[in-house]
C-alpha cells in the first residue's frame, strides 16, 4: 500500500486520479463545506473540513507522500485584470508540513503563473535533502478535450527520474456532449452573441474536434463566455452542462454533485484533471516500489 495525504483537496478530483492509479488516501483536508460534501459523497469520510493553517502536522496520519493543490486564484495571470495577482501564504503551510513530516515524496500542483513568484518557487523547489523535478506545462489536452496547462513540482528523498505523462488517445469534445443537456441559458448568452460585450464568446465545435477552453471556477456566473455548438438550441450554441464540465476534467459519470450547480461548476473548475492525478499517482507508486526494494 502506498499512502498519501491530500491537502486543499477540494471536491477530490486529484484524489480520483490518485485512486485510479492505486494510491490509498489516508486523509484529505479542505476548508470549503460544499467541497467536503461532494468529496464525502464520492470518496469517503476521510476528508477533514478544516483550515489547514490551524492543523498540527504531527496529529495527522503518517503517509508516504503529501500532495498540495493549494488555490491558484492569486497566482493566475487573469488576476492581473482585477489587480489581485498577489500570491498568497498558503504555500507556507505546505512548507511547514514538509519540514515537520519529511515524507518520502511531495507534490505541488498550481497554475504556470506561480513561477512569477520567486519566493514561492524557492520554497517549493529548494527543500534540503529532496531531489526536485518541475514539469511545466502539463497539458490536460493530451488526454481530454480541454486546454489546461499546469505546473507540477515533485520532490523525492531519493534520486529518481519521474517520467512525464505519456500521450494517448484524446477524448473528443463530441464524446463528452450530453444527449439531453440540462442547462440554463442566461440572457447574457444572447447579448454576448449579439456583440453587447467587449468580447465575443469562445465557441467550441464538436464537429471540428475543437478543444474547450480551460474550465474555470466562476463559470456559473460567466456562462456566456464559453459555449459549445449545439444545433438543437435556438442560437445554435449553449453553455456546458455540469456533467459535461465534469467530463472535461476526466471525471466519470458516477461522480455525483450533491450541491447546487453553482457550487458544482466551482468545484470542477478548481479541480485537477483526473488524468493528471493518475499520472502523478502512477509515478508515486513506481518510486515507492523501487525505494522499498532498495
Amino acid at each position: 500500500m502506498v499512502a498519501v495525504n491530500s491537502y486543499f483537496c477540494g471536491a477530490g478530483l486529484m484524489d480520483v486520479g490518485l485512486l485510479k492509479a492505486g494510491i490509498t488516501i489516508n486523509q484529505a483536508f479542505e476548508l470549503d463545506k460544499d467541497a467536503c460534501k461532494t468529496y464525502r459523497a464520492n470518496l469517503g469520510n476521510h476528508v477533514v473540513e478544516c483550515d489547514i493553517s490551524e492543523q498540527l502536522v504531527l496529529e495527522q496520519d503518517s503517509c508516504d507522500a503529501m500532495v498540495f493543490t493549494y488555490p491558484c486564484t492569486k497566482y493566475s495571470t487573469i488576476a492581473d485584470i482585477h489587480q489581485t495577482r498577489t500570491g498568497d501564504e498558503l504555500f507556507l503551510h505546505a512548507l511547514r508540513h514538509l519540514a515537520v513530516a519529511r515524507p518520502e515524496l511531495y507534490v505541488v500542483e498550481n497554475v504556470p503563473g506561480m513561477r512569477a513568484f520567486p519566493v514561492v518557487m524557492e520554497a517549493m523547489t529548494k527543500m534540503p535533502d529532496y531531489y526536485v523535478q518541475v514539469f511545466c506545462p502539463i497539458q490536460s489536452e493530451q488526454l481530454l478535450p480541454q486546454r489546461r496547462n499546469r505546473l507540477i513540482i515533485i520532490g523525492s528523498r531519493r534520486h529518481f527520474n519521474i517520467r512525464p505523462p505519456e500521450n494517448a488517445r484524446r477524448v473528443k469534445l463530441s464524446e463528452i456532449m450530453d444527449a439531453d443537456p440540462d442547462v440554463s441559458i442566461p440572457k447574457a448568452v444572447t447579448a454576448r452573441m449579439q456583440g453587447a460585450y467587449r468580447d465575443l464568446p469562445i465557441i467550441s465545435d464538436p464537429a471540428n474536434d475543437d478543444l474547450a477552453p480551460t474550465c474555470v471556477a466562476h463559470y456559473a456566473k460567466d456562462k456566456s463566455t464559453r459555449l459549445i455548438k449545439d444545433k438543437r438550441f435556438e442560437l445554435g450554441v449553449r453553455p456546458y452542462s455540469v456533467r459535461e464540465y465534469a467530463r472535461l476534467q476526466g471525471l466519470p459519470d458516477s461522480f455525483s454533485f450533491p450541491v447546487s450547480n453553482t457550487a458544482a461548476y466551482r468545484q470542477i473548475g478548481n479541480g485537477v484533471s483526473v488524468p493528471v492525478g493518475e499520472w502523478i499517482g502512477g509515478e508515486i507508486i513506481r518510486y515507492m516500489s523501487r525505494a522499498r526494494a532498495a
